[in-house]
């Protein structure tokens, strides 16, 4: 039988927080617009006050545990009990981990605790389901502090294992590989005005010198 550790990975908080800033830092002057969004379908799309702020995808495994089936003696089935990943940047970079909860947390301390409020099969039957999730608590000041919502997309792998689950291991863990990209949603919030470049003033000037 395996023990399941809460905090598998370690973070390396340097490293984890100057990754954090630069995913920021890539829609810090897209004012309302925030990150593209995922194509998703209608359930799963977030409240439209609601803007993208932070794209990360998780690389782990779900953990399953054999138990009794309830209200059927002599019936097992494999339960999901958490998941266990490492969150990076579209780069490769660390951002944070994802455990039970569900729970993501930033190297910057901050976290947001998940509640499932739709989900979709998704395109792939071997893979988990799509999901959006409300935030349920956040934790902390940091970087997830402000989530409102989160979603689950691009699924591969994390199903129910193929391993037999009966009597002979009851209570036995499975840890499933899977991966997929979670979206972190915000208030949207009044456009930002981002300073022109030199290269646009130079063309904004010559403009203006030619109508005069």
């Amino acid at each position: 039988m395996m023990t399941m550790n809460p905090h598998p990975i370690a973070l390396c908080s340097s490293r984890v927080a100057g990754a954090l800033a630069a995913a920021l830092a890539l829609g810090a002057c897209a004012g309302s617009r925030g990150l593209a969004q995922p194509d998703v379908p209608p359930q799963l799309k977030p409240p439209s006050d609601q803007i993208a702020f932070l794209e990360a995808r998780a690389e782990g495994v779900q953990i399953y545990e054999c138990m009794p089936r309830q209200a059927q003696a002599g019936a097992f089935q494999w339960v999901l009990r958490a998941p266990d990943a490492r969150l990076t940047s579209s780069g490769g970079s660390a951002l944070g981990l994802h455990y039970a909860g569900p729970i993501w947390e930033a190297s910057d301390g901050s976290r947001v605790l998940g509640e499932v409020q739709a989900r979709d099969p998704g395109p792939d039957a071997q893979a988990l389901p799509w999901l959006l999730l409300d935030a349920k608590a956040t934790f902390g000041k940091g970087v997830l502090a402000p989530t409102r919502s989160i979603q689950r997309v691009a699924t591969h792998g994390g199903v129910v294992p193929s391993e037999p689950c009966g009597q002979a291991n009851l209570r036995q863990f499975v840890r499933v590989p899977y991966s997929a990209t979670y979206f972190f949603y915000k208030q949207r919030w009044r456009r930002r005005r981002c300073a022109p470049s030199a290269s646009s003033g130079n063309r904004s000037t010559s403009a203006a010198r030619s109508v005069r």
